[in-house]
């Protein structure tokens, strides 16, 4: 387990670690596929989804609202189903509504309390300010993919935030669901990771189970902050 002590900041992973994105997907995707007249599991929609996202987001670097619209269109091609130009933007569009896990608003006052936060995004500018609201909290530093013109597992996105940071590296954690997009890249870079493991006893994923090893797992953000508040003297309120 980690020394919380030694951390000043805590770095999250926005969508899927604080933001339950596969209940906003789903919400989305469902129901056009079944306009579209096709009778797609949820399972198959986010495996499907793992697979098309990390392609459309290979260089060179288009905004996530593109990158979204392609996924929707490979869904269409994937199906041998035609899609409108609305169809295709509306999952971007649908971000507005995606919300926070139960746990995620609790425990990020909590955490704020004794870290600094930031957050490392694949996203937009203006479409992580539909969201920023939601979390409850004023964050100290949001990285987007917009600004740095990548996307994770890229380490130009880590390295951006490390460079950001009024802070060594060494009082980093970085916190995310994702092996594939976070902790691998962060952990080749020596940044102390946690997995928040919100797949357990699911079948499927929209991100990709890849080999890592983090620093700690935790089934929640809730989790982590009952650990890090213990461990390092933090407030409990």
């Amino acid at each position: 387990m980690p020394d919380f002590s030694q951390f000043e900041w805590l770095s999250f992973d926005c969508y899927g670690t604080l933001i339950d994105w596969e209940s906003g997907i789903l919400g989305y995707l469902r129901p056009l596929l079944r306009i579209k007249n096709q009778d797609v599991a949820d399972g198959d929609i986010l495996n499907l989804y793992s697979e098309f996202e990390p392609r459309q987001q290979h260089p060179p670097y288009r905004r996530y609202r593109e990158v979204l619209a392609s996924v929707v269109r490979d869904f269409a091609a994937r199906f041998d189903f035609e899609v409108t130009e609305a169809e295709a933007t509306g999952l971007a569009d649908s971000i507005r509504d995606w919300q926070p896990f139960p746990d995620t608003v609790p425990a990020l006052q909590r955490l704020k309390s004794r870290y600094r936060l930031a957050v490392l995004s694949n996203i937009d500018d203006d479409l992580f300010a539909m969201t920023a609201p939601k979390l409850g909290v004023e964050l100290d530093l949001v990285v987007t993919a917009q600004q740095v013109g990548s996307y994770k597992p890229t380490r130009r996105n880590f390295e951006v935030l490390l460079e950001r940071l009024p802070v060594k590296k060494e009082r980093l954690l970085h916190v995310a669901e994702s092996l594939f997009h976070d902790v691998a890249p962060a952990r080749e870079l020596g940044i102390a990771t946690v997995w928040v493991n919100r797949r357990k006893g699911k079948p499927a994923a929209a991100t990709k189970l890849v080999s890592a090893l983090p620093d700690l797992e935790v089934p929640t953000v809730g989790a982590l902050a009952d650990l890090a508040l213990v461990k390092s003297g933090g407030a409990q309120e």
